[in-house]
């Protein structure tokens, strides 16, 4: 790639890393495609390590408790690497929850945070609900507290890598106390008497991560799980979101930037009425708006991440990240569904990397807040604040 945004040069090595793990990890997507996403546990293990090798694993996470301690611009140059990787499987390059360490307990630090940045522990989020997605205010799980412990009650949808993860961030509302109404967050270890998987459902995607509906039936917690204060469960959820939206964004970058170079090569090399496909107008329009969308998204994705580094406001970091998600996601959905019309029957067929990315693409217009949400929040922080503190 080269480089236009002003990297340094260990912001470009850092790049060039990530770049190389993703090139050792892409010939495995047809394994991964045909075997429903799962690769044999040791081939698996085999990308964990090296991604711990090369420091992409827990990149987010400070460096005084073992983790890379990057940017957040050096962190969307990780995922956006990543991000080129079909079937989850640039996942390897795990971010465990880098707003945890500030409120941790000492406790939770040993038994949760340390575990994690070394790959020894992996998380799962139990906050989304039937009634309740993007509208996180929305939910009705609830947990009390009983003595030395809280009691959680609710049932989570689209609990995403929990068939993985060891433990679950649950929130829920209090009932009960000087905090009846809000909003808590626990840790939840896994498994755990009283949580179930009622259902998996199958997605749209090909990757080893399921997403099932969990209910939690009477689970008793201590109360040394309770992350930070009672009432500060929606502060977590917004610090969470913040950081997946810029994540989501980094990582449509990346699959825009593969697809947009194969549909480029193949339509370099297709030849159609004596001349190569790309010389067609129609399909060079394609191309050239692929290219076109792609750099305006890096480029907003950069300053987004450079703006965190600088200690842009936090309500304009979180506009922000909303609209580096929102246009990022829809680009890329865009550029999938070009690609696939360039590769024409090819690109209908699962070998080809365009109909994966269709798949896998279609779902960052969602999770993490929808577009539509995330243009809710952009127009709200407009007129609050007026469009010239956002951009």
């Amino acid at each position: 790639m080269t480089d236009m945004y002003g990297l340094s040069a260990e912001e470009r090595q850092i790049q060039a890393r990530a770049r190389g793990f993703a090139g050792e990890l892409i010939p495995f997507e047809e394994q991964a495609e045909t075997a429903g996403g799962q690769l044999p546990p040791d081939v698996t293990a085999a990308h964990a390590k090296r991604a711990r090798e090369l420091g992409l694993h827990s990149a987010n996470m400070p460096s005084e408790l073992g983790g890379g301690g990057c940017t957040a611009l050096q962190q969307v140059l990780i995922a956006e690497q990543m991000g080129r990787v079909t079937n989850a499987l640039g996942w390897v390059a795990a971010t465990p929850p880098s707003w945890l360490p500030a409120v941790a307990t000492p406790d939770q630090i040993e038994r949760y945070v340390r575990p994690a940045i070394a790959g020894e522990r992996e998380e799962c989020y139990a906050i989304t609900e039937e009634g309740a997605g993007s509208d996180v205010d929305a939910i009705e799980a609830t947990a009390h507290r009983d003595g030395d412990a809280y009691v959680l009650n609710g049932v989570k949808w689209h609990v995403t890598s929990f068939n993985t993860a060891d433990f679950a961030f649950f929130q829920a509302r209090l009932r009960g106390g000087p905090h009846h109404g809000e909003h808590a967050m626990f840790l939840v270890d896994l498994p755990s008497p009283g949580v179930r998987v009622l259902r998996t459902p199958a997605y749209s995607h090909t990757i080893s991560h399921h997403h099932p509906i969990v209910a939690f039936e009477q689970v008793r917690v201590p109360a040394a799980n309770l992350v930070g204060a009672e009432g500060d469960g929606m502060t977590f959820a917004y610090e969470w979101f913040r950081f997946e939206r810029l994540m989501v964004a980094a990582r449509c970058l990346g699959a825009a930037g593969r697809l947009t170079e194969e549909m480029t090569a193949f339509a370099s090399a297709r030849r159609a009425g004596g001349r190569p496909v790309s010389e067609h107008g129609l399909v060079a329009g394609m191309l050239a708006d692929s290219l076109t969308e792609l750099f305006a998204a890096r480029s907003m994705t950069y300053e987004t991440a450079c703006g965190i580094d600088r200690g842009t406001d936090v309500k304009v970091s979180h506009a922000q990240c909303s609209m580096a998600k929102l246009y990022c996601s829809e680009m890329a959905g865009r550029v999938a569904d070009r690609a696939v019309q360039v590769f024409g029957g090819r690109g209908y067929m699962r070998e080809n990397v365009a109909e994966r990315f269709y798949r896998e693409l279609r779902v960052e217009r969602i999770w993490e807040g929808t577009s539509e949400i995330q243009r809710m929040i952009i127009a709200r922080q407009m007129i609050r604040r007026g469009p010239a503190s956002l951009a």
